[in-house]
């Protein structure tokens, strides 16, 4: 583990290979799983600020699952998480003409519709984070549904935290990853990673 700061980060994230192969996938991380997406407290008010942007993108049945209870739900372990329709797909997923899935938030900001990305988890992924009191753990999620993007990763030969350059700075700021970085290149030098 490396520290930096208050976040520990997993050697994970710095060895292992990661690139989004949509058209591998087709965005099944939306859509498999036990629960929503991870939800921060903050970020439960810019999803409801959201959703007259986007409302006319979700299905009838993720806005029905939102009128009845809302943008997130507490899960079984008590997380806030994004609500989900048919026990598995996130509200805010939608699919396009070739069946692929798409995070309807995604697309009103890439249209300049919002300023809000999306969920920092989301973003993130497949990093989770983790809160140990004062700590944050951040860990390199592995699951099945992404046996393409390590794949392709590993041809194109990205680093999980390279991959996510973005995400990162925008959970832990601009210094935080800088020093990241400098501590993963030195560690490759001496053949840690």
């Amino acid at each position: 583990m490396l520290q930096i700061d208050d976040v520990v980060v997993s050697f994970d994230v710095l060895r292992e290979k990661f690139l989004c192969n949509l058209d591998a996938c087709k965005g099944e991380c939306c859509i498999e799983g036990d629960a929503g997406a991870p939800v921060e407290f903050e970020e439960i008010e810019k999803l409801e600020e959201v959703l007259p942007v986007i409302w006319d993108e979700l299905s009838p049945e993720a806005r029905a699952v939102i009128d009845a209870q809302g943008v997130v739900y507490t899960d079984e372990e008590g997380d806030l998480v994004t609500s989900i329709v048919n026990n598995k797909d996130c509200v805010f997923t939608c699919y396009d003409e070739k069946g692929c899935c798409y995070c309807a938030i995604e697309k009103a900001y890439r249209e300049g519709k919002t300023d809000f990305y999306k969920p920092v988890s989301c973003h993130l992924y497949p990093i989770r984070i983790g809160d140990y009191g004062p700590y944050k753990a951040v860990n390199y999620h592995r699951w099945d549904v992404c046996k393409a993007a390590v794949f392709l990763g590993q041809k194109e030969d990205v680093p999980v935290y390279k991959f996510l350059k973005e995400p990162l700075i925008r959970k832990f700021g601009e210094d935080w990853y800088a020093e990241l970085e400098l501590a993963a290149e030195e560690m490759k030098k001496q053949g840690m990673i």
